[in-house]
């Protein structure tokens, strides 16, 4: 069981540093993780009491 627990950290681990280098690493391959931008504009009618 402990080595169950054990295997389960260092795949922990590894998964985390991996997910981190690619967060770092990602961009030099083609991902891009900026969000799309447009202006959004809405117009808001204020009721007046």
């Amino acid at each position: 069981m402990l080595r169950l627990i054990k295997f389960l950290l260092y795949l922990i681990g590894l998964g985390f540093i991996a997910l981190v280098a690619y967060a770092y690493i990602g961009p030099f391959f083609g991902a891009d993780f900026s969000p799309p931008s447009e202006e959004i504009r809405q117009e808001i009618i204020l009721e007046s009491s």
